[in-house]
């Protein structure tokens, strides 16, 4: 009795509680911006964020107000086309790596890896020249570009560990009962690697929707994303602490239904290009 009184014990103090105070750490913020969000603006300077008179006010005036919809509208546009070309330019490039050896394979590969390692803010001057010279400032498009220097170079590296895991004889195998190289890598690679893909595209999709320093010198008044949104809510003098804590909880759903609902591919995801390749 007394050993397993020992055993609780040491597990409380290894286990519970150090996962209790990281449960708090990571969703006390969310919480606290939550309760911001349903305090009525009165109370909140003098009694503080609370769930008593909770209200929707400021989600409310959110949408009517500042036009949030839009700027949701814009975020969603910009992300799925950041994913559709990510993922596509993505797949191919990490097909080619994966089933060719070819000179200078290495080195590009190495680039890939290199280019995350400069700041973004040395590509804002040139993205920003060759956007206002092609006529794409304050534009979807404009921001799909930028999102996708981002996003590509990782994913280069994430799809071609998921297809390193898939064994070549496979691609052989359908090619000599007549299938093209586009057609093995259609019908064959790319189902097999699919919770690769799934993975990957979630990756993009959260990366274009959370960027913020393109998103603030290549948009305007045409094109607002959401964080660009957010932050107009921060003035000079005041600080619109219920509009600002509504607005981010607004824009941190969409990122947070999509991953429950991929979850479980996700993960799968995630662990398969972790072992394999």
């Amino acid at each position: 009795m007394a050993l397993k009184r020992k055993s609780l014990r040491r597990r409380i103090l290894t286990v519970d509680l150090p996962m209790l105070a990281i449960l708090v750490f990571t969703l006390g913020p969310y919480l606290w911006m939550f309760l911001t969000s349903i305090t009525p603006e009165n109370r909140l300077f003098t009694e503080g964020p609370s769930i008593a008179g909770a209200t929707i006010e400021n989600y409310t005036r959110l949408f009517r107000t500042v036009g949030f919809a839009d700027n949701l509208l814009d975020s969603f546009i910009v992300a799925s086309g950041t994913v559709v070309v990510g993922l596509s330019l993505s797949v191919t490039a990490a097909y080619s790596f994966s089933r060719f050896s070819y000179r200078g394979r290495r080195v590009l590969m190495m680039q890939f890896l290199l280019i995350n390692m400069f700041p973004l803010v040395l590509l804002i001057l040139p993205l920003f020249v060759l956007m206002r010279v092609l006529g794409l400032l304050d534009s979807h498009l404009a921001l799909i570009i930028a999102n996708s220097t981002i996003a590509i170079p990782f994913s280069v590296w994430m799809m071609t560990s998921y297809m390193n895991g898939i064994p070549r004889s496979l691609d052989e195998a359908a090619m000599t009962d007549g299938c093209t190289r586009l057609g093995a890598m259609l019908r064959i690679v790319l189902p097999l690697c699919l919770p690769g893909i799934i993975a990957t595209g979630i990756y993009i999709f959260i990366t274009a929707w959370n960027e913020y320093l393109y998103a603030l010198t290549l948009g305007g008044r045409n094109v607002r994303t959401i964080t660009v949104a957010v932050q107009t809510l921060i003035g000079e003098y005041e600080v619109q602490w219920g509009l600002l804590t509504a607005g981010g909880i607004v824009g941190a759903m969409p990122a947070t239904v999509l991953f429950l609902l991929v979850q479980k591919r996700l993960i799968s995801g995630l662990t398969q290009g972790a072992v394999k390749g």
